[in-house]
C-alpha cells in the first residue's frame, strides 16, 4: 500500500481564523478530512502533521528515513523562506515530494517568492487553496504509477 506523508508548517492550525481573506475559511481539518477521503478512495495510508516547532518537524522527517513514505505533500508555510534545515531533511529521504502554497506565494511579498524547497521537488502548486493539496496528491500517485 502506498503511504503519503503530509506535512504542514506554522500556522497552518489558524487556517479559517487567519486572514481568510487571503487562505480562505476551510480550516486544516477541513482539508485533512478532504485529503483522507481522497487518500482512501486511492488505497493510500496518510500520515498528517502540523507543527509551529522547526525541531518537531525535522524530527518527524527523520523519523521515516528507515522506511520512507511512497511520497510526501508538504506545506512548510514561513519555512518555505527560512528554513535550510528543513530542506536537508528532506533531501535524507529518497522519495518525491510536492510543494503546496494555498496563495500564489510569487504575487505576494518580494520575500515570499524564493523558496527553499522547490528545486528539489516533484511540482510546486501555489495558489489553488485548499485544491493544492488534493493536486499533490494527484501528482505524487501519478508519479508512483509510472515508475
Amino acid at each position: 500500500m502506498a503511504s503519503i506523508l503530509v506535512l504542514n508548517g506554522p500556522n497552518l492550525n489558524l487556517l479559517g481564523r487567519r486572514e481568510p481573506h487571503l487562505y480562505g475559511t476551510m480550516t486544516l481539518d477541513d482539508i485533512e478530512q478532504r485529503v483522507r477521503t481522497q487518500a482512501n478512495a486511492s488505497r493510500v495510508a496518510i500520515d498528517w502533521l502540523q507543527t509551529n516547532h522547526e525541531g518537531v518537524m525535522i524530527d518527524h522527517i527523520h523519523s521515516v528515513l528507515d522506511q520512507p513514505p511512497s511520497g510526501i505533500i508538504i506545506n512548510p508555510g514561513a519555512w518555505t523562506h527560512s528554513s535550510v534545515a528543513i530542506r536537508d531533511a528532506l533531501s535524507a529521504i529518497e522519495c518525491p515530494f510536492v510543494e503546496v502554497h494555498l496563495t500564489n506565494i510569487h504575487s505576494r511579498e518580494p520575500f515570499r517568492a524564493h523558496s527553499y524547497f522547490s528545486d528539489q521537488a516533484l511540482a510546486v502548486i501555489a495558489g489553488c487553496g485548499a485544491f493544492g493539496y488534493e493536486f499533490a496528491m494527484i501528482t505524487l500517485l501519478a508519479n508512483l504509477n509510472q515508475g
